[in-house]
């Protein structure tokens, strides 16, 4: 399987530089799965975009500190790429801002969160079960950081996770379309790194909430499993 990473993040600064870009970061976390994978990483945020998806036998949308509702080029760009994969019924994951130009791209809305940053690990309740989630936890944990959530979801899609004032933190639509509201890429050091380079962003209360959420790990592996399972599952049918 070879799967195109499109990295949506357009943080430059300093902390990111000494991190793992998320190209690495989607890659490992298919690797946990799926050792055998091969990917691809294409910088949308800067305009680079894959020429054909010839070849390409799904993608994966990151996350990223921007707006799905910017006016940037690049995201109106992103998103009708997002509707001719849908069209093409070409298996696509998104992640937090992927998530969200998803919902975007098909229909749905974005709002701001009604209770301002979700940062930390976060517990989600599965609401349905796709096949390729059998093996998910009925709470997922996951690391999460986001401002804003899908308040309405594109025509045919469902809720499959809810999660403490996000109603919406993972959706599926036919076969083809997986999402999640956070970051099953992210490693616990990494959040851990992150919490506190954003502690005055955050606030002294949510920073404090979040470093110790972190007590507890994610469910990183047995996501990615359902990742992989999630792609299988789209070019058996």
């Amino acid at each position: 399987m070879h799967l195109a990473i499109l990295m949506t993040n357009t943080d430059e600064s300093d902390f990111a530089q000494r991190h793992p870009k998320d190209d690495q970061k989607f890659a490992e976390l298919i690797g946990l799965a799926r050792p055998g994978w091969t990917t691809s990483a294409f910088v949308v945020k800067d305009g680079h975009f894959p020429t054909t998806l010839d070849g390409i036998d799904g993608a994966m949308i990151t996350g990223s500190p921007a707006s799905t509702l910017d006016d940037a080029p690049w995201i109106a760009q992103l998103l009708q790429l997002i509707r001719d994969m849908h069209a093409r019924r070409l298996p696509v994951f998104g992640a937090c801002f992927g998530h969200q130009a998803i919902a975007l791209a098909l229909g749905g809305t974005i709002g701001r969160n009604p209770g301002g940053w979700v940062h930390g690990l976060t517990r989600n309740r599965m609401l349905d079960r796709p096949d390729w989630t059998r093996d998910l936890p009925d709470e997922v944990r996951l690391y999460g950081c986001h401002m804003e959530q899908v308040t309405a979801l594109p025509k045919g899609a469902r809720a499959i996770a809810e999660g403490p004032d996000c109603p919406v933190t993972g959706f599926v639509l036919g076969q083809h379309i997986y999402t999640t509201q956070h970051h099953p890429e992210m490693t616990h050091d990494f959040v851990e790194a992150l919490t506190e380079e954003m502690a005055e962003e955050l606030g002294e209360a949510a920073c404090a909430s979040a470093l110790a959420s972190l007590s507890e790990r994610s469910d990183m592996a047995a996501f990615a499993e359902s990742v992989a399972r999630f792609f299988e599952q789209a070019h058996q049918r």
